[in-house]
C-alpha cells in the first residue's frame, strides 16, 4: 500500500498524482475515493490534470473521458482503459494499492 496524502488535504472536486512506476492519480470524486494510471491512454497526458465531472475524468489534451469505476474509456479519441487501483482509508490517510502491471510477478 502506497500512503498518498490526509483525506483532508484532498478535497472533493479534487485530484493528486503519485509518482509511481507508471503514475497513479487518485480522484476525490463526490466523496468517492478512485484511483487509476495517471497517463491517458491515447496519448501521452497526465489524467490527475484532466476535468471531473461525476465518476468521470477528461484528459485535457484531446478530452478523451475516462470512468473512474472501471477505467474504461466514454468517448474518443480513447479505445484503450488505463488501469483501476484500490483505495483505501486508514486512520485518516488515503492509500492506494497499485494493481498488478501484466507480465509482472504478483
Amino acid at each position: 500500500m502506497i500512503p498518498v496524502c490526509r483525506l483532508e488535504d484532498l478535497p472533493v472536486g479534487e485530484s493528486i498524482r503519485i509518482d509511481t512506476t507508471p503514475p497513479i492519480a487518485v480522484f476525490n470524486a463526490d466523496g468517492e475515493l478512485y484511483a487509476i494510471d495517471d497517463t491517458c491512454s491515447h496519448q501521452d497526458a497526465s489524467l490527475s490534470e484532466g476535468w471531473l465531472e461525476g465518476c468521470l475524468v477528461e484528459c485535457p489534451l484531446h478530452a478523451a473521458s475516462f470512468d473512474l469505476r472501471t477505467g474504461q474509456p466514454t468517448c474518443l479519441p480513447a479505445r484503450r482503459p488505463v488501469r483501476t487501483h484500490q483505495v483505501t482509508v486508514s486512520d485518516g490517510v488515503i492509500h492506494v494499492r497499485p494493481a498488478v502491471q501484466e507480465g509482472t510477478a504478483a
